[in-house]
């Protein structure tokens, strides 16, 4: 397995660290332990995530700052989402080999916006997102911990895992619900029931 490099390693400590994952927004995570372990995806599948996560972010300092700034990534159980708003078809190319260079990538997502004006509503983005957060935060009824979200040009793109179909509706729905969003796109997995004890 290849060694990540310092800086690889720094991110994973200090994403641990803040209870965030890179440059989405984890939807009601917390940095305690105990929060992180109730995660759908355990402690484990979380650090394996940062990991990745932080490899790709290395990779793309290596390659430009430009590219770190336009495109925005997130990991969860080996899926990469890649966000953002770029004039540059090539650098999204780019952005998309860079991640699954990586070991540990199961899937590349990409949501990467090419736009004629290269630049993401960051204003509306930011309060869309906080105000999901908090949606979700506040609902009984969502396991809010195991969302992610990005949010770009007032696109909101959701991964992570749901306890169910309804969850899921309710957390789409909430985003949809939010002042200025135009669309909702939707990369998370309903869990899969456990298989009855023999």
């Amino acid at each position: 397995m290849r060694r990540a490099s310092p800086l690889a390693a720094c991110l994973v400590l200090c994403l641990a660290a803040a209870g965030l994952s890179g440059c989405a927004l984890a939807v009601g995570a917390g940095a305690g332990v105990g929060v992180v372990a109730a995660e759908e995806r355990g402690l484990r599948g979380r650090a394996s995530d940062l990991q990745i996560e932080a490899q790709i972010v290395d990779a793309h300092i290596k390659d430009g700052l430009r590219m770190l700034t336009a495109i925005g990534v997130e990991v969860y159980e080996g899926r990469v989402l890649l966000t953002g708003a770029t004039e540059n078809q090539a650098l999204a190319d780019r952005a998309v080999q860079i991640a699954w260079s990586v070991p540990g990538v199961q899937a590349v997502m990409n949501e990467i916006q090419i736009t004629t004006s290269g630049a993401a509503d960051f204003a509306h983005d930011s309060w869309i997102s906080a105000q999901l957060t908090s949606k979700l935060a506040l609902d009984k009824d969502i396991l809010s911990i195991n969302y992610s979200i990005e949010t770009v040009n007032r696109v909101v793109y959701l991964i992570g895992i749901a306890q169910s179909r309804e969850e899921l509706d309710k957390v789409i729905a909430h985003a949809n619900n939010i002042q200025y969003v135009t669309k909702v796109v939707n990369h998370v997995r309903i869990k899969q029931p456990s298989a009855p004890a023999t």
